[in-house]
């Protein structure tokens, strides 16, 4: 983190710092990047396909990466029913969630002043058991949130595989979005520097599709279309 950034206020209007949930949401280091928003939250966890869930037992302290995704005011996570992760969220204990996505490499005229532009999110809470009844639907809305449309066409779960499958939910009323998106902060001692400033982008993109056995009589869905024409677009 560069020494400049901690006067950063181009990224996030200084009224979003105000409203945290609660006190261990409320950002301390550069609090101007804060965004209590749920918009912005919503925005940054529908973009993501994994979270990293933070929790404690008498091991010590894990931090795991696993599949996500968002139903209004809750993250969904699922696994085996023997999942150690799983089984101790089940029983109520205080997790930490993350999501990050990093836009670009931020290249200042100094080391020091070098940072990255990311949209970030962080939850606290208990994570909530999904109920039985209610699990074929969640697990649904996940495999709409991979591919919408696929769910009506991929063999719906068995009764023993729902069984051996845990679903938990986290309620997103104790969360906090943090972002940064502009460009160089450099000192003013180091602007004539003959060096290259400037930010390198970056982002999550598609790949051309693989398909796996003979083509369907109808062809590609329209899900996979879509996926060919973003990785077309993007040169891939």
């Amino acid at each position: 983190m560069s020494q400049s950034d901690n006067n950063d206020t181009d990224s996030v209007d200084s009224v979003a710092t105000q409203g945290a949930p609660s006190s261990r949401t409320r950002v301390r280091r550069i609090a101007q990047r804060a965004d209590y928003d749920p918009a912005t939250l919503h925005a940054i966890l529908d973009a993501a396909y994994v979270c990293h869930v933070a929790f404690a037992d008498a091991q010590g302290v894990h931090c795991i990466p696993t599949a996500c995704w968002r139903e209004g005011d809750h993250l969904y996570i699922h696994g085996s029913n023997g999942s150690r992760m799983l089984k101790l969220a089940a029983e109520g204990a205080q997790v930490c969630v993350t999501v990050t996505h990093i836009d670009c490499l931020v290249l200042a005229r100094s080391a020091f002043n070098h940072s990255m532009n990311y949209r970030s999110a962080m939850i606290y809470g208990a994570f909530e058991v999904v109920a039985d009844d209610h699990k074929s639907a969640a697990l649904d809305a996940f495999m709409e949130h991979i591919a919408p449309g696929r769910v009506h066409e991929a063999r719906a779960g068995k009764r023993n595989e729902l069984a051996a499958t845990t679903v938990l939910r986290l309620p997103l009323d104790e969360a906090v979005a943090k972002v940064r998106a502009h460009g160089v902060k450099d000192d003013e001692e180091d602007l004539d520097r003959p060096v290259w400033a400037g930010v390198l982008p970056m982002a999550l993109q598609p790949l051309a599709p693989e398909r796996d056995g003979d083509l369907l009589p109808d062809g590609e869905p329209a899900y996979v279309r879509e996926w060919a024409r973003r990785a077309a677009a993007a040169g891939r």
